[in-house]
């Protein structure tokens, strides 16, 4: 129940600002768009939400831990859409912010989308990284070498690598 208030509360305060009540704010006063755009920021709006909240549960249900850096999970999570790319979390965050840009229709928006990405990979680089090397070990290195920090890689190939030829 602790764990579940944890990462209610982290969600509400860090995500919900950055992803919400920012753009939000940037956007008040403004009128939503309608028809396609306001199609298609409805589905980035959640498709990014349906993104962070799996990796919320998988840091929860397997790692035992939150996406707060100060009680992050006990296990490293390489699971679920973790076996895809290294930070999904981050990617529902932005997919939520491109979502507002487009039913609010605003360029301001997707500005604040650049700026928050270019912070999310100075984090990621500076501080994230560097912790789980020191945290994991060879288990995270092992996984960075396998999954991209940000874009899907193809599948490497060879014995024991999803080779349909490799003996089993």
């Amino acid at each position: 129940m602790i764990l579940l208030l944890k990462n209610l509360l982290f969600t509400l305060v860090m995500p919900g600002t950055v992803a919400v009540y920012v753009p939000l704010w940037i956007t008040r006063g403004r009128s939503a768009s309608s028809g396609m755009a306001l199609a298609i920021g409805a589905t980035a709006l959640a498709a990014g939400t349906a993104i962070y909240a799996w990796c919320l549960w998988d840091f929860a249900s397997f790692g035992r831990g939150t996406p707060a850096p100060i009680d992050a999970p006990r296990k490293l999570v390489v699971r679920g859409l973790y076996r895809y790319t290294r930070n999904p979390m981050y990617v529902g965050v932005l997919t939520a912010i491109l979502g507002w840009a487009a039913v609010f229709a605003s360029g301001d928006l997707v500005i604040y989308a650049l700026c928050v990405g270019a912070g999310f990979q100075l984090f990621i680089v500076l501080y994230e990284e560097p912790h789980l090397r020191r945290l994991f070990g060879k288990e995270y290195a092992d996984y960075s070498a396998q999954v991209g920090r940000w874009l899907l890689r193809p599948r490497r190939q060879g014995p024991g690598r999803d080779d349909p030829g490799a003996a089993t």
